[in-house]
């Protein structure tokens, strides 16, 4: 069950990074592996590599999933919301053939390909300055710096539990998957 939202408090000491620029760093340090993904040429490179993105991408989506979106809910447009569930989900369905396969698999670099496509396109929506996500979440009364705690803390507890083994993803919004959420977020 999500936590309720913090509101913004009087002035405080400020956390290392609020939600959004933790975020942001987290799309930053994707970008940079696909960007390696692309130059790297040895099979042992590239599998290093797509397990350090998958990895990454689905710690990504579980916070955002668990705190940064239930948080938001309400508080944004909801066809905001509902679209990034649904981005997600055909990430994590590109991220579980990845995590089944290898390098040396037909279609592989295909895949990471797509994958960081469909990266890029998420990570435009939620950055636009106007209309995107992060734009509307700064003009809520949402305190950002007590959601990012949440997400730093959480995040830290996944890269440790995740350390020796790329987690699976599980869909939030597909009915073909055997992992599908009972309950709609």
């Amino acid at each position: 069950m999500p936590q309720s939202a913090p509101k913004k408090t009087p002035a405080k000491p400020a956390p290392q990074q609020d939600a959004i620029a933790l975020l942001k760093a987290d799309h930053r340090a994707v970008e940079e592996l696909f960007q390696k993904y692309e130059s790297a040429r040895s099979s042992a490179q590239k599998q290093s590599l797509a397990k350090k993105i998958c990895t990454e991408l689905v710690i990504h989506t579980m916070i955002e999933e668990e705190i940064f979106y239930p948080a938001l809910r309400g508080e944004i447009e909801a066809d905001t919301l509902d679209e990034a569930y649904v981005e997600h989900d055909g990430a994590k369905v590109m991220i579980a053939e990845l995590i089944a396969g290898g390098p040396d698999d037909d279609f592989y670099d295909a895949k990471v390909k797509v994958l960081s496509e469909e990266i890029k396109h998420h990570v435009h929506e939620e950055e636009m300055r106007e209309e995107g996500m992060f734009a509307q979440a700064r003009r809520t009364d949402l305190d950002l710096d007590a959601l990012g705690e949440q997400m730093v803390a959480r995040k830290q507890e996944l890269l440790a539990e995740f350390k020796d083994r790329p987690p699976t993803p599980v869909a939030t919004t597909l009915r073909t998957s055997p992992n599908h959420a009972e309950t709609h977020p």
